[in-house]
Order: C-alpha cells, then structure tokens, then sequence
C-alpha cells in the first residue's frame, strides 16, 4: 500500500466515519437502540471473519504469546496512574470512578485495528487481534467490578460475574475466529486467493460499524464543564503508556512490527465502552464522555498522524 492510499485510508475508515455518526444525532428515523446494535453485529459477525482470515495467513511465533499479556499491561498502566491521580482531582468516588474508567479502557480493537491496517496491513490487524484477546476478560472481570467499587463510594458491594458468562459471551467470537484461523494456517491448509480480496473491503465495514456510533454517541453540551480537569489524561495514554509498553515490548518481543503495533494499540484514545461502564454503574457520565472527545480528537488529529509519518520512515 502506497503512502497515498494510507492516507485515504486515514481519512476514510478513522475521521469520516465519525463524522457521519454525528451528523446522523440529527435524523429522528434511527435511535440510540439502533446504533448500539450496529455495534453488536460488527463485533458478532465483520471481526470474528477478520480474525479468521488475518490468522490464516499469519505465522505466529511462540514469543507473540506475550502479545496478550501486554494488552492487559497497556491497559494497567493508564488505569493506576489514573486510580492515583483521581483522589487529588476529585472529591467524589463518582468523578474518581469515571476518570479512571476513561484511561484503561481505550479503543484498541476498532481504531487500533484500522491503524495498524493501515500502516501495516493484515499482519498489523492480525498482532492488534492478539493484543486485544484477553480484552473481554478484563473488561468484565476488572473493569466493571472496580466501576461498581467507586458507585459504592470505594465498598465492595452487588452481585458477582460470572467466568463462564465472560468467556462464552458473543464479544469473544472474534477470538474464536482467531483460533479457527490459527488452526487452519498450522494445518497445512493454504488460503485461498479470494480472501485477501475479502479482507479489505471488511476492514473497512467493520470500522464504519463500530464508528459511525462512536460519532453518534457524542454531546458537546454535556461535557464543557470537564475539558480542563481531564486534560492531563493526554499526558498518561499518549506519552507516558505509549513509552512504557514500547520499552516492555522491545524487551521480550524480537518482530519489530509487533513491537511497533504494541505503540500503535497503547496510544489508542479512550473506548466508548468506558462510557457503557459508565452508565451502568451511574458514575459521571460526562466526565468520560468529554474523555472519550477530547482524546480521539487528539489522537486522530496529532498522536496517529505522527506515529504514521514516523512509523512509514517520513519523519
């Protein structure tokens, strides 16, 4: 792919997909219910394919199991940067919660996939599949119980999760997928040619998918008041967890694409499912909202342009 062709890829699949999910806040034909699923069909059915195909075509070496392992680290780092941070900033568990949930949760499978595709194709979306594997697990396992940590005012209280829910939930089909595709590749089984054909065009519908709700979610009204207080989280998810998992990766990883693709996946903005967390264990909503704003702003209009000049030997 062509420095020409990433660029249109840019602007195609990552900014204007956006924007036309913010534009669609003005139509009445299609509600929030709608986008949501929108969501849901992309996670059940474009990236358990992707997975598949990106994997049948994809050696993976033995060290690459540290691929995962440093996904969780990617999100640990921001988390208790921010879990420390937060009692300095807010006196209410709710706001502490919410800015806590705006730095370890990021957009890693969506925005993360479409960068590193674009940078370095289906080997790039294969490694952020790895990344991200454990993702669900996290999620639901830490994330939202230390959510509802903070919604209790820092007390444990509410019912368990269950593991075997986590694990057979529909968000894990496209690690299912990945398998699947691993399998097929260390069988002997070639790929055949009509899916690099495939792949592309489903990129580029599962980014529509996922982001086209992403810019419907947004409400600048609602978020004004936390612009300043939630700016140094810049800081801790573009400067300080980019060069730590860079370092961390460099350390036990020999493929530079991997390691490059570790950059790319821990620079990645915050994830609208910060805002889900959020919601459901009513923390403040619009401290993650102006998080999840101001940071994909930053990270489509500074942090991915530089790590792309940088990365394609421009800079």
């Amino acid at each position: 792919m062509d420095i020409g062709s990433k660029i249109i890829y840019f602007f195609f699949d990552l900014l204007l997909p956006l924007a036309v999910g913010y534009m669609c806040r003005r139509q009445t034909k299609f509600d929030d219910e709608f986008f949501q699923r929108m969501m849901t069909w992309g996670i059940m059915f474009v990236y358990p394919v992707l997975a598949f195909l990106g994997f049948w075509a994809t050696r993976l070496d033995a060290e690459l199991i540290w691929l995962p392992v440093l996904g969780v680290v990617l999100s640990v780092i921001p988390g208790a940067l921010a879990f420390f941070r937060a009692k300095a900033k807010y006196a209410s568990s709710l706001d502490q919660g919410s800015y806590v949930m705006s730095a370890m949760m990021s957009n890693t499978l969506t925005l993360g996939g479409v960068s590193a595709f674009i940078i370095y194709g289906e080997t790039g979306f294969a490694y952020v599949q790895l990344i991200t594997l454990l993702a669900t697990l996290y999620l639901f396992l830490f994330c939202f119980p230390l959510a509802g940590w903070y919604a209790q005012g820092g007390r444990w209280g509410g019912a368990g999760i269950s593991v075997a829910s986590v694990i057979f939930s529909r968000n894990q089909l496209p690690a299912l997928g990945l398998l699947v595709g691993a399998w097929l590749y260390y069988s002997g089984i070639p790929r055949p040619a009509w899916a690099g054909a495939v792949f592309d065009p489903l990129v580029h519908i599962g980014a529509w998918m996922q982001l086209i709700p992403v810019g419907y979610s947004v409400d600048f009204r609602e978020m004004r008041q936390y612009w300043l207080s939630i700016l140094d989280l810049n800081i801790i998810k573009f400067v300080i967890t980019p060069v730590l998992s860079y370092a961390i990766g460099s350390l036990v990883l020999s493929d530079p694409v991997a390691v490059n693709t570790l950059l790319i996946t821990a620079s990645t903005p915050t994830a609208i499912l910060s805002v889900v967390a959020v919601k459901l264990h009513r923390l403040n909503v619009h401290i993650t909202m102006a998080s999840f704003v101001l940071t994909t702003a930053v990270y489509l209009l500074v942090v991915y342009p530089l790590q792309f000049l940088w990365l394609s030997g421009r800079l």
